[in-house]
């Protein structure tokens, strides 16, 4: 008798386990961790109350270059979704154990879209060490048309896991893509003006904003926070000897002393950020924002 009782008893118990497990689970946010700024601003826009993300870069370092300890690796590791670009960005992520069936590659719908970069020039951002920009362009969402797809990879790999909130989880992505296609409207708007107005970048970062938008700039290395030396100042006079631009465009706000120098050989700075990191103030869309109203100013000026 107590063994035939034990073999119905058992399965109830072991159902009811569960679902008190899942009920307790369903309370909870899912943990998303990201590789940048960007991305964990689609996240939040779209899984809203229904996830806890996570951004570990420090908001010092250029996420893309920065390598995160063992403890915040296990953090990613134990995450519900871990959320990268792709197009080799992040590259620590291609080098430790994270479990495939929970990261989501924003990019991969439009893999065949990179951009290729050819340099051997090396440089460093603060303590990570020397590194190159040769390899793949990986700022894809300073494309706003790329960004919203980046936006849409997100959505899709958080409603499969909250299928219960499918419907709000949807309603938010369909606002944060309508605010991003705003954006890359603006942004084809200026570009159709002068689409050969000649423009600098102090980085090369710019890959995606210029074809997407069909803007004509040349990229150098430098650093806003640093002097780029008395040759990289010979090398720009020479450069725009034959290709005369007026203005700079930069990731950051540039130094004085680089900008009177600029003003001197006839060009005007712009900050253009790509939101690596979280901002002071502001968000993501706040930022890009301010970036279309810089660049207004080049087209609306320009001869």
């Amino acid at each position: 008798m107590n063994t035939r009782m034990s073999l119905y008893v058992l399965p109830a118990i072991t159902t009811l386990t569960l679902l008190f497990s899942a009920n307790c689970l369903a309370g909870k946010p899912l943990k998303v961790y990201t590789v940048n700024y960007p991305l964990a601003y689609f996240s939040e826009r779209i899984g809203g109350e229904f996830v806890d993300v996570v951004f570990p870069a420090p908001a010092d370092v250029d996420p893309a270059f920065w390598t995160p300890d063992e403890e915040t690796i296990g953090g990613y590791q134990k995450a519900d979704l871990i959320i990268i670009n792709g197009a080799g960005y992040a590259k620590w992520t291609q080098k430790v154990s994270l479990p495939l069936m929970r990261q989501v590659n924003t990019s991969k719908s439009f893999k065949d879209e990179y951009i290729s970069i050819e340099t051997n020039v090396t440089h460093r951002h603060g303590p990570e060490g020397d590194h190159s920009h040769a390899g793949t362009a990986f700022t894809t969402w300073l494309d706003l048309s790329l960004a919203s797809r980046q936006a849409e990879a997100i959505y899709k790999a958080l409603s499969s896991k909250l299928t219960d909130q499918k419907s709000i989880v949807q309603k938010n992505f369909e606002a944060l893509k309508t605010d991003l296609l705003h954006l890359d409207e603006q942004l084809q708007d200026l570009g159709d003006k002068k689409p050969a107005l000649p423009l600098l970048g102090s980085h090369p970062i710019y890959q995606y904003l210029a074809r997407g938008y069909g803007l004509n700039i040349s990229m150098v290395m430098w650093e806003p926070d640093e002097d780029p030396g008395e040759q990289q100042w010979r090398n720009l006079q020479t450069f725009v000897e034959d290709h005369a631009t007026s203005w700079m465009l930069w990731e950051d706000s540039p130094r004085p002393e680089s900008v009177n120098r600029l003003e001197e050989m006839g060009i005007k700075s712009l900050v253009y950020s790509p939101c690596f990191n979280r901002p002071d103030e502001g968000d993501f869309l706040t930022v890009m924002q301010q970036n279309v109203d810089n660049l207004s100013i080049v087209f609306s000026g320009a001869d």
